[in-house]
Order: C-alpha cells, then structure tokens, then sequence
C-alpha cells in the first residue's frame, strides 16, 4: 500500500466525524423548518415524529395575520442594510488612512482604537442612550442604524487587509494624478473583496439578529424589527410554537442568502 493510499485511510474516519457534527449542527434547523409544517398537536409527539402527517403550509399565512410581519421585515431590512452599507464606508475609509497614510501618531491611535473592543456592550450601553436621547432619536430607526456604523472589528478586518496590497500600486495612482479617495474605490476595494465580503456578512448578521438595542431604542411595535417582533408575539401567544417557529425560519431565509453568494 503507497503511502498516498495510507493517507486517505486516515482521513476517512476524519471525514465522518466531521459529518456527524454537520448533521448534529444542521438537525435543529430541521427540525425549526419541519416544525413550521406540523399541527399543533404533533410538534411535541412522543414519540418524536420528525415528518408530519399533514403539511400545514397554513401556518405561515397565519403569522402574518396575527402580527405586522411584514412589517418587521421591513423594518429590519431597512436597518441591516443602511447599517451594513455605512459601516463598510466608514471602516473602509479608517482602514486605509491606517494602513497607507503616514501620520503622526497613527500606530499609536489605532492600538488605542483597537483598545475599544475590550469595553463589553453593557458599559456603554447608558451613555449611547443617553447620546440618541440627546439627539432627539429615540424610537426611531436612524438610533440602530448611527450606531452600527462604526465599529473597530471592522476597521481592523480591513486595515490587516490593505496593508497587504502594495505600495506600488497606490504610488503608481498617485503619479498618474490620482488622489486618496480615487484610489480606494478603484483600487484598494476591488483587490480586497473577500474581506469586504466577509465584513458585510458579519456585520449584516449582527445587525439582522440584534435584539438588545431595538429592546433599547423602539418603543412603538409599528418600527419593531423582526427578533423584538417575533419576541412580542412569543409573549403574546406562547403556546403558538409552531407559528413561532415558522416566523423564526421566515427571518432566516435573508441570512442563509446571503451566506451563500457572499
């Protein structure tokens, strides 16, 4: 037996094991999905019964007749996608005065920046409300999306990725009368797509999954997003579980999307 043979012997039982921890990861978005089209009366079967004898596609269209959910998907995409689309603006722009203007301080100010991301979420959690209710946002969905527009992850995603690119390239703009914010859109941005990507999944993810700051900020259920929504409906109708889990699985659908082609 070659030594090539040896080495696929030994990665086969890698290869199931990684499978059965795929499977035991993607059982209980099955079973989410599966349980969106059962009755009421069998989503808590013993014993379990993964199939349901009727497809009860009927639970979909209730959700949107006992809550605003479209709505709330509105709502919420507005702020993804206002949000995902500022941040990567402003992170863009900090990465590359960070990693390809010189200035004085600049190490300085970026390890100093960087320090932010060690101050936990409950620590300014008071002074940012006390800054939208300064600015007269509250209840409002510009208060979600200002804040998302600035985060220090992404700066630092990017800036680690533009420091790779060659200064060549940027001197080589420069001489041909190019100035800084020519050359990060039609250099430095498309060279660096994947990691743009990688921050727009990131950063839409966390946007569409945010609870605690819409729980903050919005008062009125009209401007709810879809995770306070679907929480006021759980509270609302606990013993619907099945329209829950249909509402759960109809909020999925963007973020599955955009994993795929991101």
């Amino acid at each position: 037996m070659s030594t090539k043979q040896k080495g696929y012997i030994f990665y086969i039982p890698v290869i199931l094991l990684l499978v059965l921890f795929a499977i035991a990861m993607l059982f209980p978005f099955v079973w989410m999905v599966l349980g969106s089209l059962t009755p009421k009366a069998e989503l808590f079967a013993v014993p379990m019964k993964l199939i349901p004898s009727t497809w009860m596609w009927k639970n979909y269209v209730d959700v949107f007749k006992k809550i605003p959910f479209l709505q709330f998907y509105i709502n919420t995409a507005k702020v993804a996608v206002l949000s995902t689309a500022g941040q990567v603006i402003t992170c863009a722009l900090s990465a590359y005065a960070f990693a390809k203007l010189q200035f004085k301080g600049r190490d300085f100010l970026f390890i100093l920046y960087l320090g932010t991301m060690m101050i936990p979420y409950q620590v300014t959690m008071i002074p940012q409300y006390e800054l939208i209710n300064d600015l007269h946002l509250l209840n409002s969905h510009m208060a979600l999306i200002l804040l998302h527009w600035f985060s220090p992850f992404g700066v630092f995603l990017l800036r680690q990725f533009f420091v790779s690119i060659p200064d060549s390239l940027i001197e080589a703009a420069r001489i041909d009368g190019a100035g800084d914010f020519r050359i990060l859109a039609q250099i430095i941005l498309p060279l660096a797509k994947s990691a743009v990507a990688t921050l727009v999944t990131l950063k839409f993810l966390e946007t569409w999954n945010d609870f605690t700051a819409p729980l903050i900020f919005l008062n009125e259920k009209a401007k709810y997003t879809l995770q306070l929504g679907i929480r006021t409906f759980q509270m609302e109708n606990g013993v619907e579980y099945t329209l829950i889990l249909a509402a759960t699985t109809m909020s999925l659908i963007p973020i599955v999307l955009l994993y795929m082609f991101a």
